[in-house]
């Protein structure tokens, strides 16, 4: 597992496509957090926070994670290394769980240089070191949950296809789904009890309450449990190949 884990890693870094994917994803929200101008520029709102990071980065995850998922799987299905790989002593979901750790590791390493975000509000912070740094950490963790299940999703699409770019389109139209469509669903006319179970399904709705810095139980379950549904769905994919 640890060998898949570290191939994984090392493919990643081995072409600029890795290193373009990470740094299109801080110069995006560099650019809406330092220069353009609107509420979500730093100098405009006046406080020493990284909202901003928060804010967006859910977006840019919708593609962010499925530039790194994308050829997980279906590099392997198109260069036929699937069928020798699955030859070797691991299991189904020792495959399947060694390159979902890979994902969720590359997104984390992406996130570390926006650490440098905190460097600079705390020296814009009047008085300096004035910065709330309960609830930036509470954020970061619901930051990591949503790279956690856009993962999850992004490697299940990677299994569907032999083709990098469907599973990536694939991944982004599933991530979105799963973070927005619930919610898109609930505003068409349900109200209610009714209404707020149907948010309740979507990934946003447990984000906005972890960025908030408030830890429910409910909360984390239902990431877990989504993790572990798309893990578990990639894993029957791989199964099925044999029946």
């Amino acid at each position: 597992m640890v060998t898949l884990f570290l191939k994984e890693i090392k493919e990643f870094f081995s072409s600029i496509t890795g290193y373009l994917v990470v740094i299109v994803f801080l110069l995006v929200n560099s650019m809406f957090m330092w220069i353009f101008r609107g509420a979500f520029n730093i100098f405009d709102i006046g406080a020493a926070n990284i909202d901003t990071l928060f804010i967006i980065s859910p977006w840019v995850f919708l593609f962010l994670v499925p530039a790194i998922t994308m050829n997980m799987f279906a590099g392997e299905f198109k260069s036929g290394t699937m069928e020798l790989l699955l030859t070797r002593p691991l299991t189904e979901f020792q495959i399947v769980f060694s390159k979902y750790a890979a994902a969720v590791v590359l997104v984390l390493i992406s996130l570390v240089p926006t650490l440098f975000y905190l460097v600079s509000i705390n020296s814009l912070a009047d008085p300096v070191g004035n910065v709330d740094y309960g609830a930036i950490f509470g954020s970061y963790i619901g930051l990591f949950f949503l790279a956690a299940i856009y993962s999850a999703i992004g490697i299940f699409a990677s299994s569907l296809s032999k083709n990098a770019i469907i599973s990536f389109l694939l991944s982004v139209l599933l991530c979105y789904v799963f973070f927005l469509g619930f919610e898109n669903l609930a505003y068409l006319g349900s109200t209610g009890k009714i209404s707020d179970f149907i948010i309740s399904l979507g990934i946003n709705d447990h984000y906005r309450s972890m960025s908030r810095g408030v830890f429910d139980s409910r909360d984390i379950v239902y990431f877990l449990s989504a993790v572990s549904v798309f893990v578990f769905l990639t894993k029957l994919r791989l199964e099925s190949r044999k029946w």
